[in-house]
């Protein structure tokens, strides 16, 4: 707890391009949530090498992600806004848990055997162990809780798990952390396979809308949209594409499911798409513009990196230097 908030932990990664998906079902929540909790949100670039990285582009995208943080709205003096990387004891102590994790822990891990299917020729220890990694993310900070969609929960699950063991050994050192269950962000799903997420990795360019979309892209993806040949606006399981559609006008203008279905009564398809990407643009246009003015203040954003690592750092020392003393390791001379 630090000044008397319970503490919050998130991150996302700094690979491929963030969809209006991520917005909606997450960093926008993020933004409501640092009233209430001290919060660290992490850009989480330490986790994005499991797979292989074009170097440049990976230091111009966490870049752009930490931007972006920004420029949806959290604002970095009150929320702790930091490189994964910059923070030498996310690796320290992602050691330590390593030795305190079992091997068949990590076997039942489903994100493991799905990456692995998908990058057969570089099955790494890091994509084995990413998940410790992850624990050491939250446990760092004593996180009290943490946001998480339900492919994260078997992660939060090994936390929850490596926390008690650690303190059943060793005393109270770590706060076991709770998943976040408040406001539910908007589950968006893809334009072009309304079964599945949408997800910033999708090879079909026109299944997800990314938050660097211009105006006409918006349109054009909309427009290409997946309905249905039924020709009616219903909110149901039954028209999933129209449901997307539906949800992703919700959650762009606040309305209710019972006010955006008055509203397109007796409407048809090409109506719905057109107030979608009308909503869609109100949402992305401003965001887009902070950017671009951020992309232009090197040292405004370079102060941002800067004190909030320090900050990071300070925190996490307190509870390395403590796991550290725990288990033997010598103490430092000053």
């Amino acid at each position: 707890m630090i000044n008397d908030k319970k503490v919050l932990f998130s991150g996302m990664q700094a690979t491929g391009n963030l969809t209006i998906g991520n917005y909606l079902g997450a960093l926008k929540n993020w933004i409501t949530l640092s009233d209430e909790y001290e919060c660290f949100y992490s850009v989480v670039d330490m986790h994005s090498i499991t797979v292989r990285q074009n170097p440049a582009e990976l230091r111009k995208r966490a870049r752009k992600l930490l931007q972006i943080y920004i420029a949806a709205g959290l604002d970095p003096e009150k929320n702790c806004i930091y490189y994964q990387s910059h923070v030498s004891g996310h690796a320290e102590l992602a050691w330590i848990l390593n030795c305190f994790t079992y091997m068949g822990e990590l076997n039942r891990m489903t994100q493991f055997k799905d990456k692995s299917a998908k990058h057969a020729d570089n099955i790494n220890a890091g994509l084995f162990t990413y998940p410790v990694l992850m624990a050491a993310d939250i446990l760092l900070y004593q996180a009290d809780v943490v946001p998480v969609g339900i492919d994260q929960m078997q992660h939060l699950e090994l936390t929850r798990d490596l926390a008690e063991r650690f303190n059943n050994i060793y005393g109270d050192v770590f706060t076991v952390p709770e998943a976040y269950i408040g406001k539910v962000g908007a589950k968006i799903m893809s334009l072009q396979d309304p079964s599945k997420k949408m997800s910033k990795s999708d090879e079909n360019p026109n299944a997800s809308i990314y938050l660097m979309d211009d105006a006409d892209t918006v349109a054009r993806k909309c427009k290409r949209a997946v309905t249905d040949s039924e020709g009616v606006i219903l909110y149901r399981d039954e028209q999933p594409g129209v449901k997307n559609l539906l949800d992703i006008y919700r959650a762009c203008t606040g309305k209710s499911v019972e006010e955006v279905l008055k509203e397109f009564e007796g409407q048809g398809y090409g109506v719905l798409k057109t107030a979608v990407t009308e909503s869609v643009n109100s949402v992305l246009q401003p965001l887009q513009a902070r950017v671009a003015e951020l992309e232009k203040d090197k040292g405004y954003v370079d102060s941002i990196i800067k004190n909030n690592a320090e900050k990071a750092q300070y925190y996490s020392n307190k509870t390395l230097r403590k796991v550290q003393k725990k288990i033997g390791f010598p103490e430092r001379i000053r």
